[in-house]
């Protein structure tokens, strides 16, 4: 489980983000690494009880968590490290197009949801014309009593057009979410709830209500 050590470490390492002091302290990254990797493997379980798409995915923990070097070549930014742990849960892994679930490990500023981030184009246009083609599914979904309530700030859209996106009608009812050009939720928790014995049950409710919202994207996707 997620320790005081493990938030520590990642509090130690802002304030040192250079490979002399990482090097001098793997011991601690390794200790704060297990940390987390064992969280991922309680949630992929948890997941895999109510998804049945990442059930069957067979997906290797290590194939969900990003590394924690940065790619710095085209970054002003010349910090070696990112000073997060981070894990995204979908069926083909962090890379993969589909829809999943995610969790931000950091100090005094992590947070978890599901949905999709920033897709591609031809991605986003299939989710788009899912939302079009299923608005009063989709109104359902987001307005629920339990995903309200776990997400009062609803779906967020990592961008947003100002003008309706090419191909589809400007009189729409789903218009607002069609300019969206992402479909995510969030949730913040504090640095006590996250080294608190349950939170990984915690963190599973929140996948949990969020499993409608990655199912419908997935569907659309699926169809492509």
């Amino acid at each position: 489980m997620i320790t005081k050590a493990t938030l520590g470490f990642l509090t130690e390492l802002k304030s040192h983000n250079d490979r002399n002091w990482f090097e001098a302290n793997r011991k601690e990254y390794q200790a704060a690494y297990a940390d987390f990797f064992d969280t991922v493997v309680q949630l992929l379980a948890g997941v895999s009880a109510f998804d049945d798409e990442i059930a069957s995915s067979g997906l290797d923990p290590k194939s969900c968590i990003m590394r924690i070097n940065r790619d710095i070549r085209f970054s002003k930014d010349k910090s070696p490290y990112k000073t997060n742990f981070f894990v995204f849960i979908s069926r083909e892994g962090k890379k993969s197009p589909f829809g999943g679930y995610y969790f931000h490990l950091e100090p005094g500023a992590s947070f978890g949801g599901g949905g999709i981030y920033m897709p591609e184009p031809a991605v986003l246009d299939q989710v788009r014309r899912q939302i079009d083609m299923h608005f009063n599914e989709w109104l359902a979904i987001v307005s629920e009593k339990t995903f309200s309530s776990q997400f009062p700030e609803g779906v967020l859209p990592s961008g947003k057009l100002s003008r309706p996106p090419k191909g589809f009608d400007a009189s729409s009812p789903a218009l607002e979410y069609l300019k969206y050009k992402g479909y995510y939720t969030q949730r913040f928790f504090s640095d006590k709830e996250v080294v608190s014995a349950g939170f990984a049950d915690e963190l599973l409710e929140v996948f949990r209500t969020a499993r409608p919202l990655v199912g419908f994207v997935n569907r659309a996707l699926s169809q492509c």
